[in-house]
C-alpha cells in the first residue's frame, strides 16, 4: 500500500508518463479508461479526506489524473458515462454521510443514557445485597479452611482436599462479586467524569465535543481533518445531486430553478411590501402621535386662557365691588355731612 501511495505521488508530481522512455510513443489519455479514479474526476476522492484520521479509508486503488479530469469535466453534461460516474460519487458519498448520521444519533444516546442519575447506575440495594453475600461467603470460607486443616491434622487428606476444593469455588464466586462491585464503582466514577464535564455530539463529523470548552480546542476541531472532510462531503453530494438533476432533465431542471426564483423574488416582494407597510405604519403612528400632541397642546393653551379669563373675571368683579363700596362710604360720608350741616343751620337760627 504504501508502494502504491508513494506512485500516486509521483504521478501527481511528474505526470503518469514519467517512466516512458523519450522515443516511446505516449498513449493519449482516455478519461472512460477504468485505471482512472471515478470519484477525482466528478470532483474530489473521498479516499483523500480522512487520512489518518478515524474515519481513514486507507489509500485509492485508482489513479488521480489532472488531465483525466479536465478531460471529463469538458465532456458534455448529458453524456451517459458522465452521469453514471456522478451517480456512484454520489451512491458513496451518501453511504458515508449516512454512517456518520449513525454515528451522531449512537452520540446522542450514549449522553442521554449517562445523562441520567448516575444513581440508576450503581443501585444501592444492590450493591448492600452484593456485600451481604461476599460477607455470608467470608464466614463461610473461614468454616470450610478450619474443617480442613481439622481433617488435615486427623490425617484424613481426601476430606480437607475436598474441603479446600469447595473453599476454592467459593472464593471465585466472592472474588467476582468483588469485581462486579468495584466495575460498578470504576463506571459511576466515569459517568461522574462525563456528567462533571457536561459534553455534545458534534452536528457535523460525530466527535463529542464538552460544552463551553476553549476556544482554541473549539477551533483546532473545526478546521481538523475528520470535521472539514465530512463538511466537504455534504457540501460536494449537494452540489453533484443539482448537477445530475441538469443533465438528466433540463427543460424540468430549468422550470425548477425559474419556479425557485421566482418563489425567491415573490418572498423578496413579500418582505419589502411588509418592510414598507411597517415604514408606513410608523410613519402614520408618528404622524398621529404629532396630531395628538399639537392637539394636546392647543387643549392646554385654551384651558390655560380659560383660567386666566377666569382669574381676570374674578379680579374685574372683585374691583367693581370695591369700588362700589368705596362709592357707597362715600355718598354715605356725603350724606352724613349734609345732615351735621344742616342740623347745625336749623339751631343756628332757632337760637336767633
Amino acid at each position: 500500500m504504501a508502494v502504491l501511495a508513494a506512485a500516486q505521488l509521483l504521478d501527481e508530481l511528474m505526470g503518469r508518463h514519467r517512466n516512458v522512455a523519450p522515443n516511446e510513443k505516449v498513449k493519449s489519455t482516455d478519461w472512460e479508461d477504468p485505471e482512472f479514479c471515478k470519484f477525482f474526476m466528478v470532483k474530489f476522492c473521498p479516499h483523500d479526506l480522512f487520512v489518518n484520521t478515524r474515519a481513514d479509508l486507507g489509500p485509492c486503488i485508482k489513479t488521480h489524473d489532472e488531465e483525466a479530469k479536465k478531460l471529463f469535466q469538458d465532456a458534455k453534461k448529458n453524456h451517459h458515462k458522465k452521469i453514471q460516474y456522478q451517480e456512484d460519487f454520489i451512491r458513496f458519498c451518501s453511504s458515508m454521510i449516512n454512517e456518520v448520521e449513525k454515528k451522531i444519533i449512537k452520540g446522542r444516546q450514549r449522553l442521554a443514557l449517562s445523562g441520567k442519575n448516575v444513581l440508576a447506575v450503581t443501585n444501592p440495594q444492590q450493591a448492600e445485597k452484593n456485600q451481604e453475600q461476599i460477607n455470608i461467603l467470608n464466614e463461610r470460607i473461614n468454616e470450610l479452611e478450619k474443617e480442613a486443616e481439622e481433617a488435615g491434622t486427623d490425617g484424613n487428606v481426601e476430606q480437607a482436599q475436598g474441603l479446600m476444593k469447595l473453599c476454592d469455588q467459593l472464593k471465585e464466586e466472592r472474588d467476582a462479586l468483588k469485581k462486579a462491585e468495584l466495575g460498578h464503582l470504576n463506571l459511576t466514577a466515569q459517568l461522574a467524569v462525563e456528567q462533571e464535564k457536561q459534553m455534545e455530539v458534534c452536528e457535523v463529523c460525530g466527535a463529542f465535543l464538552i460544552v463551553g470548552d476553549a476556544q482554541q480546542r473549539i477551533d483546532d476541531h473545526l478546521m481538523g481533518k475528520q470535521h472539514m472532510g465530512y463538511m466537504r462531503l455534504k457540501k460536494a453530494l449537494e452540489e453533484i445531486i443539482e448537477v445530475v438533476k441538469e443533465a438528466k432533465e433540463p427543460k424540468k431542471y430549468i422550470r425548477d430553478k425559474e419556479r425557485e426564483r421566482f418563489n425567491d423574488r415573490d418572498t423578496r416582494r413579500d418582505r419589502e411590501k411588509d418592510k414598507v407597510n411597517a415604514r408606513e405604519r410608523d410613519r402614520s403612528r408618528s404622524e398621529l402621535g404629532e396630531k395628538d400632541r399639537r392637539m394636546d397642546t392647543e387643549r392646554k393653551n385654551k384651558e390655560r386662557d380659560r383660567e386666566r379669563e377666569q382669574v381676570r373675571d374674578v379680579e374685574l368683579r372683585d374691583g367693581k365691588r370695591e369700588r362700589d363700596r368705596e362709592r357707597e362710604r362715600r355718598h354715605r360720608s356725603d350724606r352724613e355731612d349734609r345732615h351735621r350741616h344742616h342740623h347745625h343751620h336749623h339751631s343756628h337760627r332757632h337760637r336767633h
